[in-house]
C-alpha cells in the first residue's frame, strides 16, 4: 500500500504544477526557484540561478522529494536520472529519460501510443506539461529502488498531437 501512496504522491504533485511557466528573460518563476532553493546544491549538483537553466531534472527532484523519496545526485542533469533506482518495464509513474540534440530530458510516463511515450514533465516547451517524446529517444525507464513497480502496463492513448523533437 505505500507503493502506490508514494507513486500516487509524485504524480499528484508534479500534476498539481501542469500549466506553471517559466519566466521571459531575465525574470524568474519564484516557484521553479523555491524548488532549487528547497533542493540546494547538494542535490542539484550546481549552485541554479535562473529558470532559463533546464529544470526537467529539478521538476522531478521535486515532485520525488515531495513524495519523501530521496532524488539522484546532481538531480540537474537529465542523463544522471538514468542511474536513480532500479530499471523497470514502463508504467505508469515510472521517471523516464530521453536523449536529444544537446543533452537529456527526464519526467514521468503517463500514457503511450505505438511509437510515442506521452511525458508528464517540466520545461517541456518551457512549462510544465504533458507531451509526446519518441520512444527511440529513451535511454532509461526507472523506478525508485526497493519499491516494487506496477505490473499495470502503461495507458494506451489516441489522443493526437505533435511529437517533441526538443524539449530545452
Amino acid at each position: 500500500m505505500l507503493d502506490n501512496y508514494k507513486m500516487e504522491k509524485w504524480i499528484k504533485v508534479a500534476r498539481t504544477y501542469i500549466g506553471l511557466k517559466e519566466y521571459p528573460g531575465t525574470a524568474n518563476n519564484p516557484t521553479i526557484m523555491g524548488w532549487a532553493k528547497s533542493l540546494g546544491t547538494k542535490i542539484l549538483g550546481i549552485a541554479y540561478g535562473a529558470d532559463s537553466v533546464p529544470w526537467c531534472g529539478l521538476f522531478v527532484a521535486h515532485c520525488i522529494k515531495e513524495a519523501g523519496l530521496t532524488p539522484v545526485s546532481i538531480a540537474v542533469r537529465a542523463s544522471a536520472w538514468e542511474k536513480w533506482g532500479q530499471p523497470c518495464k514502463p508504467t505508469s509513474g515510472a521517471v523516464v529519460v530521453f536523449t536529444r540534440s544537446g543533452g537529456g530530458h527526464v519526467g514521468f510516463l503517463v500514457g503511450e501510443n505505438e511509437a510515442n511515450y506521452r511525458v508528464l514533465g517540466g520545461n517541456q516547451s518551457d512549462a510544465v506539461n504533458e507531451t509526446w517524446i519518441a520512444k527511440s529517444r529513451c535511454s532509461a525507464i526507472r523506478w525508485p529502488a526497493g519499491m516494487t513497480p506496477p505490473t499495470t502496463p502503461l495507458p494506451k492513448l489516441t489522443v493526437g498531437g505533435a511529437v517533441s523533437k526538443n524539449e530545452a
